[in-house]
């Protein structure tokens, strides 16, 4: 994986025209914000072959080993209210699904064997098992009235099962440990681009997420099954029933009452494992 295949596989009118590759980096998020905050371009992307401190949602590691993963993270100023930002990590999980979707069901894998699904909000799967960690971060620009988003994407993509530490080898994975089959990164990183940029397109027409919830909620691992809500406030138990145009998740609760929850409050989980 280089630039220069990266760019030769490139299908996309703006998201990622500007874009560098960094063998080891210690993160590609803090990259893409010293690009924001430097004022460059909105579709900016940072890629690295190995990642020495990346990080995932609540503050988790990200185990980044070199030559098997993709770590990426894509800067955008989105031009609409900031409130409305947060569903682009949702936008960019959909983007991730369909676009290994399409490289493996070209690999000449079933599709319906090995399709990737969503657990909400951001994790894809594959097999049950998390092969794709979404991050994204909002930052003000210093005078106050502008901001940008980066979205820090990390995919295991070619990394064997042996080489994962043991502790998360039974809810980890990656496209290579569950399809036998290895990917080009180079053309997945583009492909990616191509998904997130035509679906970014009707995310910010919109607002939300109302031209895309159909097509997530058909990725939507959790839906129509019991998960258990992770609340600082204490567990409790729902049957997820789909996302909200902001992309919450519509839960129904066995008293009847139907609630939405955001992800940046609660986690969920299934109720007898990771999904």
């Amino acid at each position: 994986m280089n630039l220069e295949r990266i760019r030769g596989s490139l299908n996309t009118e703006w998201i990622a025209r500007d874009a560098e590759f960094f063998p080891v980096i210690d993160s590609t998020n803090n990259v893409a914000k010293a690009a924001g905050m430097e004022g460059r371009e909105s579709g900016f992307l940072a890629v690295a072959d190995r990642q020495d401190a990346g990080r995932g949602s609540r503050g988790r590691s990200w185990v980044s080993p070199e030559g098997y993963n993709i770590f990426m993270s894509l800067m955008i100023r989105p031009g609409i209210p900031m409130n409305k930002a947060a569903g682009l990590t949702l936008v960019m999980a959909l983007s991730i699904s369909e676009a290994i979707d399409k490289l493996v069901s070209d690999g000449g894998i079933s599709e319906d064997a090995k399709r990737t699904f969503i657990k909400w909000p951001n994790d894809i799967v594959l097999n049950k098992r998390k092969i794709c960690g979404i991050l994204t971060e909002l930052h003000q620009m210093l005078d106050q009235k502008d901001y940008f988003v980066v979205i820090g994407v990390g995919i295991n993509v070619n990394q064997p099962i042996e080489l994962f530490p043991e502790e998360i080898r039974d809810t980890a994975g990656s496209i290579f440990s569950e399809t036998g089959k290895e990917t080009d990164r180079s053309k997945l990183v583009a492909c990616c681009m191509k998904c997130f940029e035509d679906n970014y397109e009707k995310y910010v027409e919109r607002q939300n997420l109302s031209a895309l919830k159909d097509s997530y909620e058909k990725r939507l691992i959790n839906i129509g099954k019991e998960v258990k809500i992770l609340d600082p406030k204490g567990e409790y138990e729902a049957v997820a029933e789909g996302i909200t145009d902001d992309g919450s998740l519509l839960i129904s609760l066995a008293d009847g009452r139907r609630e939405t929850i955001n992800a940046g409050e609660v986690s969920v989980r299934g109720l007898y494992g990771y999904v």
